[in-house]
């Protein structure tokens, strides 16, 4: 007498396991991930780009980068746009990019990032208020 046993929930698992295992993220070497060793940082903070001035900053807790202009910085702008109420309101960003010390340049920030890589764009909180505003009323 034999006896067959056939089950799909294992078949299940293993299809599951596959995807699984192709999906992993490789470790290098130095225990970093492939974008832990680029060179990028992730960054949170408040983004104002001014198209007549052709100027962008990200504003951290603790420090104002000046944000070097590139397809990143348009890309990033473009979705910033959608939630501005004010032209000159700042809008919560996280990006990936590099750090780059401003060395020899008088009036301008004393870091720049380069824009690498969009990771989030929030909408600002109600009660913040995030908009600056130059000159005299």
């Amino acid at each position: 007498m034999f006896a067959v046993i056939v089950s799909c929930k294992d078949d299940k698992k293993s299809d599951a396991g596959d995807t699984t295992s192709s999906n992993q993220t490789e470790i290098g070497e130095d225990g970093k991930t492939a974008k832990q060793s680029d060179g990028l940082i992730a960054i949170h903070g408040k983004f104002l780009f001014v198209e007549q001035d052709n100027a962008a900053v990200l504003q951290t807790a603790t420090q104002m980068y000046g944000v070097i202009i590139n397809d990143k910085l348009t890309d990033l702008n473009a979705q910033v746009e959608q939630m501005k109420t004010d032209p000159y309101q700042m809008i919560p960003v996280t990006v990936r990019g590099r750090i780059i010390k401003n060395e020899g340049v008088k009036d301008e920030w004393e870091n720049k990032i380069e824009i690498k890589e969009i990771l989030k764009v929030s909408k600002p909180e109600s009660e913040e208020n995030d908009v600056i505003k130059l000159g005299t009323n």
